[in-house]
């Protein structure tokens, strides 16, 4: 028997439940032009219950982006240590991948979120998480620290560099409509950094 209490299953459910029900409006209606008003409307809650759930409406596309870092994270702390830093940094973005039978579904959602302004600054902003969470790993996965106490700032622009190829391959794949897989973007935006500094 699961330990989760009841109250968290349910929490959860709910969680879920709105955010499909309002995914489902943005794509239907736009992003911009879906109220958090419809949404509870939709999900027969109040506009104030949808804010226990939601701290705003950007945060049902993107609230679970900011956890991806920590799982980014824990997968790059299980790579070999032998593994070039790069080509572990590539291997576990590249576990964010496109789900099988969910490609327009994504696609939709890839697109509402790179035209929408207010999106787009949120998703800047879950990266920026993503960052302190991966530093440490990268950190240590570093060559020696030279002893001139920049160890900090080499690791942070790897990570900045490995943010900004995942952001690159997305919006790629997003105007490209999919046509070439997300995977293999990575790796062409990955191997451009590599080749370039190399």
């Amino acid at each position: 028997m699961s330990s989760e209490s009841l109250w968290s299953r349910t929490r959860r459910a709910a969680f879920a439940e709105i955010a499909e029900v309002a995914m489902e409006l943005f794509l239907e209606k736009g992003f911009e032009a879906t109220t958090i008003d419809d949404i509870a409307a939709a999900a027969g809650i109040s506009r104030r219950s949808f804010f226990r759930y939601f701290g705003t409406k950007e945060d049902v596309v993107l609230g679970n982006l900011a956890g991806e870092g920590a799982r980014a994270a824990a997968a790059l702390a299980e790579r070999p240590d032998d593994e070039p830093l790069w080509t572990a940094l590539l291997n576990v973005v590249a576990l964010i991948d496109e789900a099988p039978g969910e490609r327009e579904r994504l696609l939709k959602i890839s697109e509402m979120m790179y035209g929408t302004p207010s999106l787009r600054a949120r998703s800047l902003e879950k990266h920026l998480q993503w960052q302190a969470d991966l530093l440490p790993e990268v950190k240590r996965r570093l060559p020696a620290d030279p002893g001139d106490g920049l160890a900090d700032l080499r690791a942070a622009a790897v990570v900045a560099g490995a943010i900004a190829c995942l952001d690159a391959a997305g919006e790629t794949w997003t105007r490209q409509k999919g046509a070439v897989p997300l995977r293999e973007l990575l790796k062409v935006a990955f191997d451009s950094i590599g080749h370039a500094v190399g």
